[in-house]
């Protein structure tokens, strides 16, 4: 059975929250800051949660910065970006066997310990 694989940053209050509820000692902990997402990686949570849309933050610091709430932003610039910036990437990203979980897992019970 694959590792559960967790992509998350370290300083990030939603992931902390996350993180502390579960038991993560057997997860692959990824920390995106030091090793950024592939391109694979993020197909695979894009075929998982049926978009980048869906994987995409408009809470990063530069979506405001780089005026891009005022774009109508496609799929491809979302895949883009978030492979350009980890900040634009929701956290934390639990998947787990063929699920995948943004956020809050509590939105996913089958991530619950």
């Amino acid at each position: 059975m694959a590792k559960t694989r967790i992509y998350y940053l370290p300083h990030c209050g939603t992931c902390k929250k996350v993180l502390a509820s579960l038991n993560t000692h057997t997860c692959q902990m990824i920390n995106i800051k030091d090793q950024p997402i592939t391109e694979a990686e993020l197909e695979e949570m894009k075929d998982l949660a049926g978009s980048y849309a869906a994987l995409f933050s408009k809470y990063a610091q530069n979506y405001k910065k780089m005026g891009l709430k005022d774009k109508a932003l496609s799929e491809e610039d979302m895949k883009s970006l978030i492979l350009s910036d980890y900040t634009f990437l929701k956290r934390p990203v639990i998947l787990k066997s063929k699920s995948i979980n943004i956020g809050n897992p509590e939105n996913n019970p089958k991530l619950k310990n």
